[in-house]
Protein backbone atom coordinates (compact mmCIF):
# COMPACT_ATOMS: atom_id res chain seq x y z
CA UNK A 1 0.00 0.00 0.00
CA UNK A 2 2.84 2.27 0.86
CA UNK A 3 4.55 1.37 -2.44
CA UNK A 4 1.43 2.12 -4.48
CA UNK A 5 1.02 5.43 -2.72
CA UNK A 6 4.61 6.39 -3.43
CA UNK A 7 4.31 5.46 -7.13
CA UNK A 8 1.06 7.42 -7.51
CA UNK A 9 2.64 10.50 -5.99
CA UNK A 10 5.63 10.23 -8.36
CA UNK A 11 3.24 9.89 -11.35
CA UNK A 12 1.34 13.04 -10.37
CA UNK A 13 4.57 14.92 -9.96
CA UNK A 14 5.75 13.78 -13.42
CA UNK A 15 2.53 14.95 -15.07
CA UNK A 16 2.74 18.26 -13.28
CA UNK A 17 6.24 18.77 -14.63
CA UNK A 18 5.25 17.82 -18.23
CA UNK A 19 1.99 19.83 -18.42
CA UNK A 20 3.60 23.23 -19.02
CA UNK A 21 5.82 21.65 -21.65
CA UNK A 22 2.90 20.08 -23.53
CA UNK A 23 0.97 23.30 -23.57
CA UNK A 24 3.91 25.22 -24.96
CA UNK A 25 4.48 22.58 -27.61
CA UNK A 26 0.86 22.59 -28.74
CA UNK A 27 0.74 26.36 -28.94
CA UNK A 28 3.86 26.45 -31.07
CA UNK A 29 2.41 23.82 -33.49
CA UNK A 30 -0.86 25.75 -33.83
CA UNK A 31 1.00 28.98 -34.63
CA UNK A 32 3.10 27.25 -37.27
CA UNK A 33 -0.03 25.82 -38.93
CA UNK A 34 -1.65 29.24 -39.09
CA UNK A 35 1.43 30.75 -40.69
CA UNK A 36 1.73 27.94 -43.23
CA UNK A 37 -2.01 28.25 -44.18
CA UNK A 38 -1.67 31.99 -44.75
CA UNK A 39 1.32 31.50 -47.04
CA UNK A 40 -0.41 28.77 -49.05
CA UNK A 41 -3.61 30.85 -49.37
CA UNK A 42 -1.73 33.83 -50.74
CA UNK A 43 0.14 31.64 -53.19
CA UNK A 44 -2.97 29.84 -54.51
CA UNK A 45 -4.91 33.10 -54.95
CA UNK A 46 -2.15 34.55 -56.98
CA UNK A 47 -2.16 31.54 -59.30
CA UNK A 48 -5.93 31.97 -59.99
CA UNK A 49 -7.09 28.76 -58.24
CA UNK A 50 -9.71 28.85 -55.54
CA UNK A 51 -8.73 25.60 -53.91
CA UNK A 52 -7.68 22.06 -54.38
CA UNK A 53 -9.96 19.65 -56.24
CA UNK A 54 -11.97 17.26 -54.16
CA UNK A 55 -14.91 14.89 -54.44
CA UNK A 56 -18.16 16.60 -55.54
CA UNK A 57 -21.68 15.20 -55.17
CA UNK A 58 -23.92 16.82 -57.81
CA UNK A 59 -27.55 17.51 -56.83
CA UNK A 60 -28.51 18.67 -60.32
CA UNK A 61 -27.19 20.39 -63.45
CA UNK A 62 -24.33 22.78 -62.79
CA UNK A 63 -24.83 26.44 -63.63
CA UNK A 64 -21.88 28.65 -64.42
CA UNK A 65 -21.78 32.26 -63.31
CA UNK A 66 -22.09 33.54 -66.86
CA UNK A 67 -24.98 31.25 -67.77
CA UNK A 68 -26.78 32.16 -64.55
CA UNK A 69 -26.60 35.84 -65.51
CA UNK A 70 -28.02 35.03 -68.94
CA UNK A 71 -30.83 32.94 -67.49
CA UNK A 72 -29.66 29.75 -69.29
CA UNK A 73 -29.15 26.37 -67.67
CA UNK A 74 -26.26 24.13 -68.64
CA UNK A 75 -26.41 20.37 -68.41
CA UNK A 76 -29.92 19.56 -69.75
CA UNK A 77 -30.15 17.77 -73.10
CA UNK A 78 -32.98 19.30 -75.10
CA UNK A 79 -32.61 17.27 -78.26
CA UNK A 80 -30.93 20.10 -80.17
CA UNK A 81 -27.79 22.16 -79.80
CA UNK A 82 -27.75 25.73 -78.56
CA UNK A 83 -27.06 26.92 -82.11
CA UNK A 84 -30.42 25.44 -83.18
CA UNK A 85 -32.30 27.05 -80.32
CA UNK A 86 -33.72 30.60 -80.39
CA UNK A 87 -30.82 32.99 -80.41
CA UNK A 88 -30.57 36.03 -78.12
CA UNK A 89 -32.13 39.28 -79.32
CA UNK A 90 -28.66 40.73 -80.00
CA UNK A 91 -27.87 38.04 -82.62
CA UNK A 92 -31.36 37.68 -84.16
CA UNK A 93 -31.96 39.50 -87.43
CA UNK A 94 -35.27 41.42 -87.52
CA UNK A 95 -36.58 42.07 -91.03
CA UNK A 96 -39.79 42.94 -92.86
CA UNK A 97 -41.11 40.66 -95.57
CA UNK A 98 -40.27 42.92 -98.52
CA UNK A 99 -36.65 43.46 -97.40
CA UNK A 100 -36.15 39.79 -96.55
CA UNK A 101 -37.21 38.68 -100.02
CA UNK A 102 -35.28 41.41 -101.81
CA UNK A 103 -31.94 40.72 -100.11
CA UNK A 104 -32.33 36.94 -100.18
CA UNK A 105 -32.56 36.47 -96.42
CA UNK A 106 -35.75 34.51 -97.08
CA UNK A 107 -37.11 32.68 -100.09
CA UNK A 108 -40.86 32.14 -100.20
CA UNK A 109 -43.77 30.90 -102.28
CA UNK A 110 -47.35 32.12 -101.83
CA UNK A 111 -50.68 30.50 -102.73
CA UNK A 112 -54.17 31.72 -101.96
CA UNK A 113 -57.81 31.69 -103.02
CA UNK A 114 -58.06 35.43 -103.78
CA UNK A 115 -60.33 35.94 -100.80
CA UNK A 116 -59.77 34.92 -97.18
CA UNK A 117 -56.73 32.63 -97.26
CA UNK A 118 -53.05 32.96 -98.20
CA UNK A 119 -50.36 30.35 -97.45
CA UNK A 120 -46.64 31.10 -97.32
CA UNK A 121 -43.88 28.48 -97.57
CA UNK A 122 -40.70 30.30 -96.56
CA UNK A 123 -37.09 29.26 -95.87
CA UNK A 124 -34.53 31.21 -93.84
CA UNK A 125 -31.34 31.35 -95.91
CA UNK A 126 -29.37 33.26 -93.27
CA UNK A 127 -26.88 31.65 -90.88
CA UNK A 128 -28.59 33.32 -87.95
CA UNK A 129 -32.09 33.37 -86.53
CA UNK A 130 -34.55 35.70 -88.25
CA UNK A 131 -37.61 37.47 -86.85
CA UNK A 132 -39.93 38.24 -89.76
CA UNK A 133 -42.51 41.03 -89.60
CA UNK A 134 -45.55 40.83 -91.88
CA UNK A 135 -47.63 44.02 -91.44
CA UNK A 136 -51.39 44.34 -91.67
CA UNK A 137 -52.22 45.83 -95.06
CA UNK A 138 -49.49 43.96 -96.93
CA UNK A 139 -50.78 43.44 -100.48
CA UNK A 140 -50.36 40.31 -102.61
CA UNK A 141 -51.42 39.93 -106.23
CA UNK A 142 -52.23 37.18 -108.70
CA UNK A 143 -54.11 36.75 -111.95
CA UNK A 144 -57.27 36.35 -109.81
CA UNK A 145 -56.93 39.74 -108.08
CA UNK A 146 -55.40 41.56 -105.10
CA UNK A 147 -55.68 40.56 -101.44
CA UNK A 148 -54.65 42.35 -98.25
CA UNK A 149 -53.32 40.80 -95.03
CA UNK A 150 -55.80 41.49 -92.24
CA UNK A 151 -53.67 41.26 -89.11
CA UNK A 152 -49.94 41.76 -88.51
CA UNK A 153 -47.81 38.70 -87.78
CA UNK A 154 -44.37 38.12 -86.23
CA UNK A 155 -42.69 34.85 -87.24
CA UNK A 156 -39.40 33.51 -85.87
CA UNK A 157 -37.14 31.35 -88.06
CA UNK A 158 -34.15 29.32 -86.93
CA UNK A 159 -31.13 29.28 -89.27
CA UNK A 160 -32.06 27.25 -92.35
CA UNK A 161 -35.60 26.58 -91.11
CA UNK A 162 -38.54 26.20 -93.51
CA UNK A 163 -42.01 27.13 -92.24
CA UNK A 164 -45.57 26.95 -93.60
CA UNK A 165 -47.69 29.87 -92.41
CA UNK A 166 -51.25 30.93 -93.23
CA UNK A 167 -52.55 34.51 -93.24
CA UNK A 168 -56.11 35.82 -93.11
CA UNK A 169 -56.74 38.11 -96.06
CA UNK A 170 -59.54 40.06 -97.73
CA UNK A 171 -60.11 40.68 -101.41
CA UNK A 172 -59.94 44.27 -102.62
CA UNK A 173 -62.63 43.80 -105.29
CA UNK A 174 -65.81 41.79 -105.73
CA UNK A 175 -64.49 40.87 -109.19
CA UNK A 176 -61.75 38.68 -107.69
CA UNK A 177 -62.06 35.15 -109.03
CA UNK A 178 -62.19 32.91 -105.97
CA UNK A 179 -59.88 30.04 -106.95
CA UNK A 180 -56.52 28.69 -105.85
CA UNK A 181 -53.58 30.48 -107.49
CA UNK A 182 -49.98 31.56 -107.04
CA UNK A 183 -49.49 35.02 -105.51
CA UNK A 184 -46.54 37.40 -105.44
CA UNK A 185 -45.69 40.24 -103.12
CA UNK A 186 -46.93 43.65 -104.21
CA UNK A 187 -45.71 47.13 -103.31
CA UNK A 188 -49.23 48.54 -103.78
CA UNK A 189 -51.25 49.83 -100.83
CA UNK A 190 -54.91 50.23 -99.90
CA UNK A 191 -55.15 53.46 -97.87
CA UNK A 192 -58.96 53.29 -97.76
CA UNK A 193 -58.67 50.15 -95.62
CA UNK A 194 -56.21 51.58 -93.10
CA UNK A 195 -58.86 52.54 -90.53
CA UNK A 196 -60.48 49.11 -90.87
CA UNK A 197 -57.17 47.32 -90.33
CA UNK A 198 -56.47 49.37 -87.20
CA UNK A 199 -59.97 48.59 -85.90
CA UNK A 200 -59.43 44.86 -86.45
CA UNK A 201 -56.18 44.99 -84.46
CA UNK A 202 -58.17 46.14 -81.43
CA UNK A 203 -61.09 43.76 -82.13
CA UNK A 204 -59.77 40.24 -82.80
CA UNK A 205 -63.29 38.85 -82.31
CA UNK A 206 -64.39 40.13 -85.74
CA UNK A 207 -64.61 37.20 -88.15
CA UNK A 208 -62.80 37.18 -91.50
CA UNK A 209 -66.09 37.02 -93.50
CA UNK A 210 -67.35 40.06 -91.57
CA UNK A 211 -64.08 41.89 -92.26
CA UNK A 212 -64.36 41.00 -95.96
CA UNK A 213 -67.91 42.34 -96.09
CA UNK A 214 -66.86 45.58 -94.40
CA UNK A 215 -63.89 45.96 -96.78
CA UNK A 216 -66.04 45.66 -99.91
CA UNK A 217 -68.64 47.98 -98.40
CA UNK A 218 -65.86 50.57 -97.99
CA UNK A 219 -64.19 50.01 -101.36
CA UNK A 220 -67.25 49.41 -103.57
CA UNK A 221 -70.27 50.38 -101.40
CA UNK A 222 -72.15 47.20 -102.31
CA UNK A 223 -75.73 46.57 -101.09
CA UNK A 224 -76.62 43.77 -98.70
CA UNK A 225 -77.80 41.61 -101.59
CA UNK A 226 -74.20 41.28 -102.76
CA UNK A 227 -73.31 39.45 -99.55
CA UNK A 228 -76.50 37.78 -98.28
CA UNK A 229 -77.03 34.05 -98.55
CA UNK A 230 -80.75 34.38 -97.88
CA UNK A 231 -83.05 34.66 -100.89
CA UNK A 232 -83.78 38.30 -101.51
CA UNK A 233 -87.17 39.66 -102.44
CA UNK A 234 -86.91 41.44 -105.79
CA UNK A 235 -83.14 41.05 -106.14
CA UNK A 236 -82.06 43.38 -108.95
CA UNK A 237 -78.27 43.43 -108.64
CA UNK A 238 -76.46 44.48 -111.83
CA UNK A 239 -74.94 41.60 -113.80
CA UNK A 240 -71.40 42.91 -113.28
CA UNK A 241 -71.81 42.31 -109.55
CA UNK A 242 -71.41 38.56 -109.60
CA UNK A 243 -70.52 38.16 -105.94
CA UNK A 244 -71.21 34.44 -105.55
CA UNK A 245 -67.79 33.90 -103.99
CA UNK A 246 -68.42 36.57 -101.35
CA UNK A 247 -71.71 35.38 -99.89
CA UNK A 248 -71.63 35.23 -96.07
CA UNK A 249 -73.90 34.27 -93.20
CA UNK A 250 -76.37 36.85 -91.93
CA UNK A 251 -74.48 37.17 -88.65
CA UNK A 252 -71.37 38.23 -90.62
CA UNK A 253 -73.33 40.99 -92.35
CA UNK A 254 -74.49 42.34 -88.97
CA UNK A 255 -70.94 42.14 -87.60
CA UNK A 256 -69.76 44.10 -90.63
CA UNK A 257 -72.40 46.75 -89.95
CA UNK A 258 -71.16 46.99 -86.34
CA UNK A 259 -67.58 47.43 -87.61
CA UNK A 260 -68.61 50.14 -90.10
CA UNK A 261 -70.50 51.96 -87.36
CA UNK A 262 -67.41 51.65 -85.13
CA UNK A 263 -65.40 53.34 -87.89
CA UNK A 264 -67.81 56.27 -87.78
CA UNK A 265 -69.27 55.72 -91.24
CA UNK A 266 -72.82 57.18 -91.49
CA UNK A 267 -75.54 54.63 -92.26
CA UNK A 268 -77.06 56.85 -94.95
CA UNK A 269 -73.82 56.66 -96.96
CA UNK A 270 -73.75 52.87 -97.02
CA UNK A 271 -75.84 50.88 -99.48
CA UNK A 272 -75.55 47.81 -97.24
CA UNK A 273 -77.78 49.44 -94.61
CA UNK A 274 -80.69 50.24 -96.96
CA UNK A 275 -82.25 46.81 -97.47
CA UNK A 276 -85.06 46.30 -94.87
CA UNK A 277 -84.92 42.53 -95.36
CA UNK A 278 -81.48 42.33 -93.70
CA UNK A 279 -82.88 43.44 -90.35
CA UNK A 280 -85.74 40.98 -90.15
CA UNK A 281 -83.61 38.14 -91.54
CA UNK A 282 -81.05 38.80 -88.83
CA UNK A 283 -83.72 38.92 -86.15
CA UNK A 284 -85.08 35.55 -87.32
CA UNK A 285 -81.69 33.83 -87.61
CA UNK A 286 -80.77 32.19 -84.24
CA UNK A 287 -77.05 32.77 -84.91
CA UNK A 288 -77.51 36.46 -85.65
CA UNK A 289 -80.41 37.22 -83.31
CA UNK A 290 -78.47 38.49 -80.28
CA UNK A 291 -76.04 40.54 -82.41
CA UNK A 292 -78.92 42.04 -84.39
CA UNK A 293 -80.77 43.09 -81.24
CA UNK A 294 -77.65 44.89 -80.07
CA UNK A 295 -76.99 46.57 -83.43
CA UNK A 296 -80.59 47.71 -83.93
CA UNK A 297 -81.04 48.71 -80.29
CA UNK A 298 -83.93 46.35 -79.54
CA UNK A 299 -84.26 45.66 -75.82
CA UNK A 300 -85.34 42.18 -74.77
CA UNK A 301 -88.50 43.45 -73.11
CA UNK A 302 -89.42 45.26 -76.35
CA UNK A 303 -88.90 42.31 -78.68
CA UNK A 304 -92.54 41.26 -78.81
CA UNK A 305 -93.50 44.81 -79.78
CA UNK A 306 -90.96 44.62 -82.63
CA UNK A 307 -92.43 41.43 -84.08
CA UNK A 308 -96.00 42.69 -83.75
CA UNK A 309 -95.06 45.94 -85.51
CA UNK A 310 -93.30 44.08 -88.33
CA UNK A 311 -96.30 41.82 -88.84
CA UNK A 312 -98.92 44.56 -88.88
CA UNK A 313 -97.01 47.60 -90.16
CA UNK A 314 -93.70 46.35 -91.59
CA UNK A 315 -92.44 46.48 -95.14
CA UNK A 316 -95.11 44.86 -97.37
CA UNK A 317 -92.53 42.55 -98.96
CA UNK A 318 -91.35 41.10 -95.64
CA UNK A 319 -94.31 41.41 -93.26
CA UNK A 320 -95.03 37.67 -93.41
CA UNK A 321 -91.43 36.99 -92.24
CA UNK A 322 -92.51 38.12 -88.78
CA UNK A 323 -94.46 34.87 -88.39
CA UNK A 324 -91.14 32.98 -88.46
CA UNK A 325 -89.73 35.20 -85.71
CA UNK A 326 -92.81 34.79 -83.53
CA UNK A 327 -92.65 31.00 -83.99
CA UNK A 328 -88.97 30.82 -83.05
CA UNK A 329 -88.86 33.17 -80.10
CA UNK A 330 -92.44 33.16 -78.85
CA UNK A 331 -93.64 29.58 -79.48
CA UNK A 332 -96.25 29.76 -76.69
CA UNK A 333 -97.91 32.56 -78.65
CA UNK A 334 -97.40 30.91 -82.03
CA UNK A 335 -99.02 27.55 -81.24
CA UNK A 336 -102.57 28.93 -80.76
CA UNK A 337 -102.10 31.86 -83.15
CA UNK A 338 -100.70 30.31 -86.35
CA UNK A 339 -103.47 27.72 -86.95
CA UNK A 340 -105.98 30.57 -86.92
CA UNK A 341 -104.02 32.37 -89.64
CA UNK A 342 -103.94 29.16 -91.70
CA UNK A 343 -107.70 28.50 -91.35
CA UNK A 344 -108.74 32.09 -92.09
CA UNK A 345 -109.68 32.02 -95.77
CA UNK A 346 -109.68 35.81 -96.01
CA UNK A 347 -105.99 35.84 -95.13
CA UNK A 348 -103.48 36.16 -98.00
CA UNK A 349 -102.20 32.86 -99.39
CA UNK A 350 -98.64 34.01 -98.61
CA UNK A 351 -99.47 34.48 -94.94
CA UNK A 352 -101.31 31.16 -94.73
CA UNK A 353 -98.37 29.30 -96.29
CA UNK A 354 -95.89 31.07 -94.01
CA UNK A 355 -97.98 30.25 -90.95
CA UNK A 356 -97.80 26.52 -91.82
CA UNK A 357 -94.02 26.65 -92.23
CA UNK A 358 -93.63 28.67 -89.05
CA UNK A 359 -95.49 26.02 -87.02
CA UNK A 360 -92.64 23.61 -87.75
CA UNK A 361 -90.12 26.24 -86.64
CA UNK A 362 -91.55 26.25 -83.11
CA UNK A 363 -89.82 22.86 -82.76
CA UNK A 364 -92.50 21.90 -80.26
CA UNK A 365 -94.01 18.41 -80.16
CA UNK A 366 -97.44 20.04 -79.78
CA UNK A 367 -97.11 21.44 -83.31
CA UNK A 368 -96.91 17.99 -84.91
CA UNK A 369 -100.57 16.93 -84.38
CA UNK A 370 -101.67 20.45 -85.37
CA UNK A 371 -99.90 20.12 -88.72
CA UNK A 372 -101.36 16.64 -89.28
CA UNK A 373 -104.81 18.01 -88.57
CA UNK A 374 -104.29 20.93 -90.96
CA UNK A 375 -103.13 18.54 -93.67
CA UNK A 376 -106.41 16.60 -93.30
CA UNK A 377 -108.55 19.75 -93.20
CA UNK A 378 -106.93 21.47 -96.17
CA UNK A 379 -106.73 18.34 -98.28
CA UNK A 380 -103.57 16.38 -99.08
CA UNK A 381 -103.77 17.41 -102.75
CA UNK A 382 -103.99 21.16 -102.16
CA UNK A 383 -100.95 23.41 -102.07
CA UNK A 384 -101.53 24.26 -98.41
CA UNK A 385 -102.20 20.62 -97.53
CA UNK A 386 -98.94 19.57 -99.17
CA UNK A 387 -97.12 22.31 -97.28
CA UNK A 388 -98.58 21.05 -93.99
CA UNK A 389 -97.45 17.51 -94.81
CA UNK A 390 -93.91 18.68 -95.62
CA UNK A 391 -93.74 20.80 -92.47
CA UNK A 392 -94.90 17.86 -90.35
CA UNK A 393 -92.24 15.61 -91.90
CA UNK A 394 -89.55 18.20 -91.26
CA UNK A 395 -90.62 18.71 -87.65
CA UNK A 396 -90.79 14.97 -87.02
CA UNK A 397 -87.22 14.59 -88.30
CA UNK A 398 -85.95 17.42 -86.12
CA UNK A 399 -87.67 16.10 -82.99
CA UNK A 400 -86.29 12.58 -83.49
CA UNK A 401 -82.75 13.50 -84.47
CA UNK A 402 -80.26 12.25 -81.81
CA UNK A 403 -78.21 14.95 -80.14
CA UNK A 404 -75.15 12.70 -80.56
CA UNK A 405 -75.09 13.52 -84.28
CA UNK A 406 -73.55 16.87 -83.40
CA UNK A 407 -76.62 18.91 -84.31
CA UNK A 408 -77.34 21.49 -81.66
CA UNK A 409 -81.01 22.00 -81.11
CA UNK A 410 -82.07 25.62 -81.37
CA UNK A 411 -83.10 26.84 -77.96
CA UNK A 412 -85.99 29.25 -78.28
CA UNK A 413 -86.77 31.80 -75.63
CA UNK A 414 -90.24 30.98 -74.32
CA UNK A 415 -92.07 34.13 -73.34
CA UNK A 416 -95.21 34.42 -71.30
CA UNK A 417 -98.47 33.72 -73.09
CA UNK A 418 -99.56 36.91 -74.84
CA UNK A 419 -102.86 37.56 -76.56
CA UNK A 420 -102.79 36.36 -80.17
CA UNK A 421 -102.97 39.07 -82.79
Amino acid sequence: MRIYGRNFAQLMLYRAELAPMNRAYLLSCFGAALFLGAVLGWFMRGSGRAGLPGPVVSAGPSVSANSAKQGSTVGFKTGESRSAQAQPEATRLTVDLISALQDGTLTAEFRGNARQRLRMMATNRATQAVRLSVPAGQVFESANGLVVVLRARIIDFRPGETRLEEFSTVATASTNRVADATFVLSTASQPKLQALLEFLTDHPEVSTPAAQTAALAILENLPAGAFAKFAEVGNDLPEQWDTTGFKVETVDIIQALIVLRGLGMPDEQLAITVDPQTKIEAMIDPLAHAVAMRYYGIQREAEWAYWKHELLEGDPSTRHYALHGIARYFPDVALPMLPRWVRETRTSQVFRMTAIQALAETQRTEALPILRELEHELGPDTELGKAASQAAGYLNTVLNKPQSEGQKAVVFRVGKALSPL
